[in-house]
């Protein structure tokens, strides 16, 4: 069977990271990107240098018609989707919940949420035996912000994460004898390009003493949880988690 993938914010970070290693074991990539064309395009031509295929495909996930787009996009670039990994998500500067705005919330519940949900909507709709698909599975990435909190820093994209976790629960329950498998990695302190967005870029070495572990981890290693919950190896795995936070 052909092998589609799926990345949503693909163009960097864990996203990017998983969608070479994705390529690199024969699946066929959509990268996904917001706005960064130039991100998602070497990943793309990373792949295919090392004789994958890929395509990079521009969507706000936040936005319905665009995901739409997108999936439709990959139906006839690639074929019907096999695996989806919900990874694209947004944060905002550090602040206190008595300071956040209704508009601020509304971002990152939008994006956060809703679209992991949209996007996981138009996979099921495509991959559902009961609906004439093959079955596959679907990633969702969390956060250990989700059991943490955030306090001082994220709640709001902390209990979208939180969200998230249950979500993977009850859809995994859904659609379980409809040959589709949902999971999900609970990602810790990552470098990644995210801590700049909520204004402190070097965020992990300020934290990273308080891991177990005593270090940040890398993309690569969330990468890797990920594609071993959407193989075959995960074949009686359904509605579990990964904590990839180094034992915090």
């Amino acid at each position: 069977m052909n092998r589609v993938i799926i990345v949503t914010g693909g163009s960097r970070g864990i996203g990017a990271a998983t969608a070479l290693l994705a390529g690199a074991r024969g699946y066929a990539v959509c990268v996904n990107y917001r706005k960064n064309r130039a991100a998602a395009e070497t990943v793309v031509e990373a792949i295919e240098g090392a004789g994958g295929r890929a395509v990079a495909v521009a969507a706000d996930v936040a936005s319905e018609a665009q995901v739409i787009h997108l999936f439709e996009t990959v139906d006839q670039a690639l074929g019907p989707v096999t695996a989806l990994v919900n990874n694209a998500g947004i944060l905002e500067q550090q602040m206190r919940v008595e300071e956040m705005s209704a508009a601020r919330l509304n971002r990152i519940f939008t994006t956060n949420i809703t679209g992991c949900f949209l996007c996981a909507r138009e996979a099921v709709r495509r991959m559902s035996t009961r609906r004439g698909g093959a079955g596959g599975a679907i990633v969702n990435v969390s956060s250990g912000a989700a059991r943490l909190g955030s306090p001082g820093e994220y709640v709001d994209y902390a209990a979208s994460k939180g969200a998230i976790d249950t979500m993977t629960i009850g859809l995994a329950q859904e659609v379980a004898a409809d040959g589709i498998r949902v999971n999900a990695v609970r990602p810790g302190f990552i470098y990644t390009d995210i801590h700049a967005s909520g204004g402190e870029p070097n965020r992990v070495d300020r934290v990273k003493e308080f891991v177990p572990m005593k270090r940040g981890g890398q993309a690569e290693e969330v990468a890797r949880a990920i594609l071993w919950l959407l193989s075959d190896e995960a074949s009686f795995s359904t509605g579990t988690f990964i904590d990839v936070t180094g034992g915090k």
